[in-house]
């Protein structure tokens, strides 16, 4: 569905947004919640499209780690295979009889090899043994390199370290309204300096009764800081410049707005540059509510403290 109603024209459209027009060729929304863009590529072989780096660097924590697990005991199993397999008359320093119990010493024996532990109870003395135990140390070798850089690839990358809240507010604003978000820096030795915020906005409307997108550059209060230690409320103002004027819940819906925030500042601890895109759909744009403080003074009222547990909480208030 597109809105019939008319887009203020004094709003700055931008057409430079990389976002189709075509109504019909987009579904859900434009950028998910992380940032991440909300698009699935086809037409290629999956080889050519994955970047196991890549996600490698960007996977959760906890998946991260349980990769690394999965592979160092898959990679195991498949060279104690290989080594039950060409027969135990290839290793010597065996000493149970069970295929069980055997097995359980090959996989200790794998383990050693590829860390190149090397205990030395269990040693190849044939070749085919040998040719395994070679090429299995190459691997470990390999594949250690490789989760070392991974590792300090995920330590070292960049991040903003910064939370968005759930929703964005219409809320009262100066002698009118303005619709609005906050975020704030979680990590306490992280602060952003030279921070710069753009906010577009996207929303289906009628041209020549078929619906289209249009995408507008919104006018914020403010635009950059000099530096951000704790949040920030950024907010635009609903005015004669913007193409939310008159604008209802409905009217929101019916438009399929979303908004979609791109910020960029400077780290000090990374000495480099960090970037953050989120984006709010209509279904999660609030009226009349307000957000409440997130400042108290400490109880010395020598410190201020940022109640980071109320970056989501809003209250209800009344817009004339």
């Amino acid at each position: 569905m597109a809105t019939h109603k008319k887009i203020n024209p004094s709003s700055r459209q931008n057409n430079d947004t990389g976002f189709s027009t075509n109504s019909t060729d987009l579904g859900g929304r434009f950028i998910n919640k992380d940032g991440s863009y909300n698009l699935v590529k086809e037409g290629m072989p999956f080889w050519r499209r994955i970047s196991i780096f890549h996600d490698m660097l960007n996977l959760p924590q906890w998946k991260f780690i349980a990769v690394i697990l999965l592979f160092y005991v898959a990679i195991n199993l498949i060279f104690t295979f290989i080594y039950f397999w060409i027969g135990q008359a290839q290793l010597q320093g065996l000493v149970h009889t069970s295929n069980w119990e055997t097995f359980k010493e090959l996989f200790y024996f794998s383990t050693q090899t590829f860390t190149t532990v090397g205990y030395g109870r269990i040693n190849p003395v044939g070749d085919a043994a040998n040719v395994v135990s070679s090429i299995e140390a190459l691997t470990g070798f390999l594949s250690l390199a490789i989760a070392t850089g991974l590792i300090y690839g995920r330590f070292s990358k960049p991040r903003s370290y910064l939370a968005f809240s759930d929703h964005a507010l219409i809320s009262p604003f100066k002698e009118g309204t303005g619709l609005m978000f906050r975020f704030a820096a979680f990590k306490d030795k992280h602060s952003l300096t030279d921070l710069e915020i753009r906010v577009n906005v996207g929303m289906q409307v009628l041209e020549d009764e078929k619906p289209v997108y249009k995408y507008f550059s919104l006018t914020l209060e403010r635009t950059r800081v000099e530096s951000m230690p704790m949040s920030w409320t950024v907010v635009h103002p609903i005015d004669e410049n913007s193409p939310f004027i008159g604008f209802t819940e409905a009217d929101m819906k019916n438009a399929d707005v979303e908004l979609y925030v791109m910020l960029r500042g400077f780290d000090d601890v990374f000495s480099n540059f960090v970037q953050q895109r989120t984006s709010y759909t209509y279904n999660e744009m609030f009226f009349n509510r307000k957000f409440i403080p997130m400042y108290r003074e400490s109880d010395d009222g020598m410190t201020t403290i940022l109640e980071l547990h109320k970056l989501n909480m809003h209250n209800e208030v009344q817009v004339n």
